[in-house]
């Protein structure tokens, strides 16, 4: 984490004690690596740790409260924006939006600073190591060496995974995450096919404005997309019996982008070969019916989450912040299409 020296230029309305003052609703991930140099910086009122429920909280505590920090766990509701009236900035350190009821916050004209593309790189390295994964069973080798099972059954064959190069691999949602994605999977001699809100003029892959249509002519789905309205259970049963029985699916979008149910249902009856996942509708829930299954790999929702991107968020966090309480431009705003 950078040295920040705190200037003196911030605005003293925002001060408690000293420090900026900003409300945080659930523990990020920051805190448990930076949460004392951080503590440094601003003066962080911790909901969660109060007993009182949220909204009384709220009602008690927020009413000079300007900037939020959000991990992507609670939901900044409308409800949630109106306990906190003199709201001037959220600050988010999850990858999606999904948690934040956008439409307010323009109708309260609060912006949003968010990771911006820190997490993209991060995330791709994890949807191709599932892939791999996948591909040549390297967890199932490892339980199986693991096991003693190597040792113990000398005559039987372990079964044969599948090479990466040469596939077609569908990418759902080609921005900076899908992009890196892309590029990492070029490099092993996939071919990639792409679908996207719109087409992308600046790359040369082949577009399908219809997922089904791209399903049909993939060998892998990789999901890269965000959880909105239109992309919820956009992956459903028929996007799965269109990738077919040799398909992979993977998964480090968000849980729900997959109708969980039809995929664990494709992937017991074998109507799909594998899937490699992430995120899941109902964190940290996960369908019991899939630990059973050796040709999927399980992760605990962990894909943008590294030591050195930690750190980096870490001063992403406090440079958007001091930006704000500066009444200077913030380091990566929302920008919306």
């Amino acid at each position: 984490m950078e040295n920040h020296n705190h200037e003196a230029s911030i605005n003293q309305d925002y001060l408690c004690n000293g420090l900026p003052q900003v409300l945080v609703l659930e523990p990020p991930p920051v805190f448990k690596f930076h949460g004392e140099q951080l503590s440094k910086i601003f003066h962080f009122l911790k909901a969660w740790e109060s007993p009182l429920p949220l909204h009384q909280y709220l009602t008690i505590n927020s009413q000079s409260v300007k900037a939020v920090l959000s991990a992507g766990t609670t939901p900044i509701t409308p409800d949630i924006i109106r306990l906190i009236p003199s709201l001037g900035i959220i600050v988010t350190t999850s990858a999606g939006l999904n948690h934040i009821d956008l439409q307010e916050c323009r109708r309260r004209q609060i912006p949003i600073a968010t990771a911006g593309t820190l997490y993209s790189e991060d995330a791709a390295d994890l949807a191709v190591g599932l892939l791999i994964d996948v591909f040549r069973k390297i967890s199932t080798a490892d339980r199986y060496v693991r096991r003693g099972l190597w040792a113990s059954q000398r005559h039987y064959q372990f079964p044969l995974g599948s090479k990466l190069g040469g596939k077609q691999v569908g990418i759902v949602g080609l921005g900076s995450i899908g992009l890196n994605v892309a590029k990492r999977l070029e490099a092993f001699g996939c071919n990639i096919l792409y679908n996207s809100r719109k087409k992308k003029p600046s790359v040369p892959y082949p577009y399908y404005p219809d997922v089904c249509d791209l399903a049909t002519h993939c060998d892998v789905l990789i999901i890269c997309c965000g959880l909105t309205d239109e992309t919820h259970h956009m992956i459903n049963k028929k996007v799965l019996l269109e990738l077919g029985k040799e398909g992979v699916i993977i998964n480090v979008g968000r849980g729900a982008v997959i109708d969980e149910k039809e995929m664990v249902e494709c992937l017991v009856h074998e109507e799909i070969a594998g899937a490699g996942l992430d995120v899941f509708e109902s964190e940290p829930n996960v369908p019991k019916e899939l630990f059973s299954l050796e040709n999927v790999v399980l992760s605990p929702h962990r894909a943008v989450h590294s030591e050195e991107t930690l750190m980096a968020l870490c001063d992403l966090v406090v440079g958007n912040f001091e930006a704000f309480f500066s009444n200077k431009p913030l380091l990566t705003p929302l920008v919306e299409d």
